[in-house]
């Protein structure tokens, strides 16, 4: 079946494709639209925007260009659907999404688009900081804006980087570790009391202070957590395939020979 793509009035011209998905959008959630897109809201679509944020980074360890260009459209999609959901309410629509970017983009780097000044990284952090205050009107936490709903390891390293910026922070790698040998002896402790919610606690401080560890070494927790995943996952079903019996009945030194057998091949 050839699709013919058909805009009302002029519609976008051929070098405005972003315009034109837009325009689809708009065409699916209008009256004799897509059924399905017609009944979406903007709580019922929050999950695809997770799930096609996601596909993305799977499309990145992929590195192909073809998977990713078309992860990267599934993903540009869902921001297109919010705001002509917002549009045909009367709120707002993409053009008011992308102009408020584009100032805000300007106006915390002043060191490319004015005449303020930043060698490093780090003064541009310390440059955003200040003028998001600023915009602000008013003196709030550095920890403010952190979303509640993020996934808790980003969460984590994010309010680490943020205190560690406002000077809350370890004066080397060695005292992390100290005090990841202090938070696994009261995690030990909590154990033996038997005390379920001191334990949940205590692990959670145990969590962040290795969250605190990857930002030390650079490491974005989140991905290698994730990476650690992947292999495990990948592993895990190449002994599934190469196991003479169902894994259950495997002795400890079977499930160790099948590990190494996977992790050579």
């Amino acid at each position: 079946m050839e699709v013919v793509l058909v805009f009302p009035g002029d519609g976008p011209g051929p070098g405005e494709p972003l315009y034109q998905l837009v325009e689809v959008a708009d065409r699916l959630l209008a009256p004799g639209g897509c059924p399905w897109d017609r009944a979406q809201t903007h709580e019922s679509l929050k999950k695809y925007l997770l799930e096609e944020a996601y596909e993305v980074l799977d499309a990145i360890d992929a590195g192909s260009d073809d998977l990713l260009r078309e992860e990267l459209g599934d993903l540009i999609l869902q921001p297109v659907m919010h705001a002509q959901m917002k549009k045909r309410a009367g709120r707002f629509n993409i053009d008011d999404v992308a102009n408020a970017i584009v100032l805000k983009l300007v106006r915390r780097h002043p060191h490319v688009f004015a005449d303020a000044s930043a060698e490093n990284p780090e003064e541009v952090l310390a440059n955003w900081d200040r003028i998001k205050k600023g915009e602000k009107g008013e003196e709030r936490s550095i920890l403010a804006g952190v979303p509640k709903g993020m996934a808790s390891l980003l969460r984590a390293h994010e309010i680490s980087k943020r205190a560690a910026r406002a000077g809350f922070e370890w004066p080397d790698t060695e005292a992390v570790f100290d005090k990841l040998r202090e938070e696994e002896s009261e995690l030990r402790e909590a154990l033996a009391a038997g005390d379920s919610e001191h334990i949940e606690s205590e692990v959670g401080d145990l969590l962040f202070t290795a969250v605190n560890i990857a930002r030390w070494a650079g490491v974005e927790p989140e991905e290698a957590l994730r990476k650690m995943l992947n292999r495990f996952t990948e592993r895990f079903m190449n002994m599934e395939t190469h196991a003479a019996k169902p894994l259950r009945e495997l002795s400890a030194g079977e499930w160790d020979d099948l590990w190494e057998a996977a992790k050579g091949r």
